[in-house]
């Protein structure tokens, strides 16, 4: 087995195990290796370091081979095909389309986002889409005014 450090078109960094070089040339051009963070199959060899195997002692019985690499060890990832790591691509896909919609239809109001929301809820200004942050006392206070609103977590846009 071999593990390869690989990176995707968007830039994305992890690693996948395959039976030799030529597994993975071979899944590689047929497209069935996926970024386990955005999905895309544009997928290509990283630079890695390179592992180096020690070879046997003098006097020792068992021909052992001890693998160390140069250079800080990696971090273990999930192989790409995971159907954790294919949900959670989703899901981070599915993320970052709510965040472009809403960044393309409506209004960024930043930390004022109450002020913004109990003024067009109240009829002082025109009603219009509207997103920005607010603290949790804040969002309480607007549910208990029967303020319509919605959280979502803010993922990176995918260009970042």
């Amino acid at each position: 087995m071999i593990l390869f450090n690989l990176r995707c078109a968007e830039g994305h960094g992890f690693e996948a195990w395959f039976r030799n070089g030529d597994t993975y040339e071979r899944q590689a051009k047929a497209g069935s290796i996926a970024c386990p963070v955005c999905g895309s199959h544009a997928v290509e060899k990283a630079l890695m370091a390179p592992r180096i195997a020690k070879g046997r002692r003098r006097g020792e019985d068992a021909p052992k081979q001890e693998i160390v690499q140069a250079g800080p060890a990696p971090v273990p990832a999930a192989a790409p095909a995971s159907p954790k790591m294919a949900k959670a691509a989703e899901l981070l896909r599915a993320l970052r389309e709510v965040r472009r919609l809403v960044e393309t239809n409506c209004d960024y109001v930043g930390d004022r986002f109450a002020e913004e929301a109990r003024r067009i809820h109240y009829g002082e200004v025109e009603k219009h889409n509207i997103y920005g942050e607010s603290s949790d006392e804040e969002a309480r206070a607007l549910a208990e005014e029967g303020i319509e609103f919605g959280r979502i977590p803010w993922v990176p846009a995918a260009d970042q």
